[in-house]
């Protein structure tokens, strides 16, 4: 079995605008027909990957999982201090989140010494959420969508997103 690294620094990822590109999503499963969902998984999305690989390598970096990516839930912009770089000064973030439905845990992942995975239902991620953009992405985007197609709506993945460099 090939060994995961986690990617790490800044110099491969995207700028656009004075602005970070992120790539990230909200894995979720189904169990007891009860839908439970992680915290917001996210990182820089880089050079030599789209942003839907990006968002799968995320998940698999943090939270140990893969699965299909099933639907792009939108963009959330955000301002962080602690990614101001001479790339990004202001710190500002443009994130682009999708639904993923889990099918792999993984026993092993590149980040599980610094990260704990857990399942949690919507409501609990919510509530732990530390950022009003991740608690936006779970309850506009995530909720939104299941809502939907649990009434029946066709919501695949969309690869023509205009977060591409120019």
């Amino acid at each position: 079995m090939a060994e995961l690294v986690a990617r790490t620094g800044r110099q491969l990822q995207r700028y656009k605008d004075g602005c970070r590109l992120i790539a990230g999503c909200i894995p979720f499963r189904y169990r007891n027909c009860v839908e439970n969902g992680n915290k917001v998984v996210e990182g820089g999305w880089e050079n030599d990957e789209t942003v839907e690989q990006a968002a799968v390598r995320e998940a698999v970096e943090e939270a140990g999982v893969r699965g299909d990516l099933l639907h792009f839930l939108g963009y959330y912009s955000f301002k962080s201090k602690t990614l101001q770089d001479e790339f990004c000064p202001e710190g500002l973030c443009k994130a682009a989140m999708f639904a993923l439905l889990v099918k792999e845990e993984l026993q092993f992942w590149p980040e599980q010494s610094t990260r704990q995975r857990s399942w949690l239902t919507i409501p609990e991620a919510m509530e732990r959420c530390r950022h009003q953009w991740m608690r936006m992405a779970l309850e506009e985007g995530f909720l939104k969508w299941h809502e939907d197609t649990s009434k029946g709506e066709n919501n695949l993945i969309s690869s023509d997103l205009s977060l591409e460099q120019d």
